[in-house]
């Protein structure tokens, strides 16, 4: 009788009446492997035969009891997640599973993780000083892994539903008032990146949208800028990659006073690329760059930031801050939220009003000033 090749079946029906399929694997170690699939009848049990085969075509391997959590993870990595995110998002998946996941759980087999191991190891992980917002991060992955396990039915169910995300301490935005933001604008005139500061203060850039902004992106003429990138460290290396939503990808008309200091800093950088002359790095058109090309790196401009901060005894702030900076300022004028959502790129207005709720205007008093005329027949 010839030997059965790797992926064929077979189905045949056993005494007790029921149909059983078995796929062969192969071999693993010496070891020969196959996995048994039953049904009531043999069009059951022929369906779930065809769909391993097919999962086989894809790479997904069928459960066997014997795959751990990281192994799982590993693959799933690998086949879902790698083609689907950012490569930013990738390399931050990789790096909670390596660092967080595979050494707690990772030798857990995938059959029979519980709900209760889940929740203990967040609680640990919390207890050890992690951030809720990194055990989220760690519960989300693990979630959308074992949600994938599901769709392949390596598993029958995911275990992290049954458990519970830790809570975030409410922060509320404090930005720089509008005269601390006048009086640091002021101060650093003569900064070689002043125009940084005072583009993400006028347009809410996100840090990545403002050092991925390219000189393709600024149009003089009409006054507007595109964003369409984002600027991010990969792998050893800085690449343009696409802003983050659909929302995200906006065009932005720029106050004439930032367009003015947008061209004096190109003819800046014209002489600093002079000066260089085959030192000179910038492959990308960057508008923003150190002094001999390169991307800067945003964790060197949060220094500088706060650097000139501390100079002028303003408070500590991150460079993100200078988004909500630029939002608290324009809610102080009354524009409208929608406009404001827009400006910022939100994927929802309902973002923008859970996020400066608390800079809005006293609409509980002007609500209750109205009901008051009302009531008393001066309305």
């Amino acid at each position: 009788m010839a030997r059965r090749g790797r992926n064929e079946g077979h189905i045949t029906k056993r005494q007790d009446g029921r149909w059983m399929g078995v796929l062969h694997l192969g071999y693993e170690g010496g070891k020969r492997r196959r996995k048994h699939f039953y049904g009531k009848t043999r069009a059951e049990v022929s369906a779930q035969l065809v769909k391993a085969q097919r999962d086989l075509q894809l790479g997904i391997k069928p459960a066997d009891g014997t795959t751990t959590v990281e192994q799982f993870l590993d693959r799933w990595l690998a086949t879902t997640a790698k083609p689907k995110v950012r490569p930013s998002t990738f390399a931050r998946y990789a790096a909670l599973v390596r660092l967080h996941i595979a050494p707690q759980l990772g030798n857990v087999k995938l059959a029979k993780l519980t709900a209760e191991q889940v929740q203990r190891f967040m609680n640990d992980k919390q207890a050890a000083g992690l951030s809720p917002r990194t055990v989220q991060y760690i519960r989300a992955v693990l979630f959308q892994a074992l949600k994938q396990a599901v769709d392949w039915d390596v598993i029958g169910r995911n275990v992290v539903e049954r458990t519970k995300s830790p809570k975030l301490p409410h922060k509320e935005v404090t930005p720089l008032s509008k005269s601390q933001v006048l009086t640091f604008l002021e101060s650093i005139k003569g900064d070689r990146l002043e125009v940084l500061y005072s583009l993400v203060v006028a347009t809410g850039l996100r840090q990545g949208e403002a050092l991925g902004l390219t000189w393709d992106d600024v149009d003089f003429q009409a006054g507007v800028i595109r964003i369409r990138n984002n600027l991010q460290w990969i792998e050893g290396q800085f690449k343009l990659v696409d802003v983050k939503t659909a929302r995200s990808r906006r065009t932005l008309a720029v106050p004439d006073v930032i367009m003015k200091s947008l061209k004096q800093h190109r003819a800046k950088q014209a002489a600093e690329k002079l000066r260089s002359g085959a030192a000179w790095k910038d492959t990308l058109k960057l508008v923003f760059t150190t002094p001999t090309g390169a991307p800067i790196h945003a964790s060197n401009i949060t220094h500088h930031f706060q650097r000139l901060l501390a100079d002028l005894g303003l408070p500590r702030q991150r460079f993100h801050d200078l988004r909500h900076c630029c939002a608290s300022l324009l809610i102080a004028e009354n524009t409208n939220m929608k406009l404001v959502s827009d400006h910022l790129g939100h994927s929802q207005i309902g973002i923008t009003m859970d996020l400066y709720a608390h800079v809005l205007p006293d609409t509980k008093r002007e609500v209750a000033k109205t009901m008051n005329s009302i009531l008393t027949g001066n309305h």
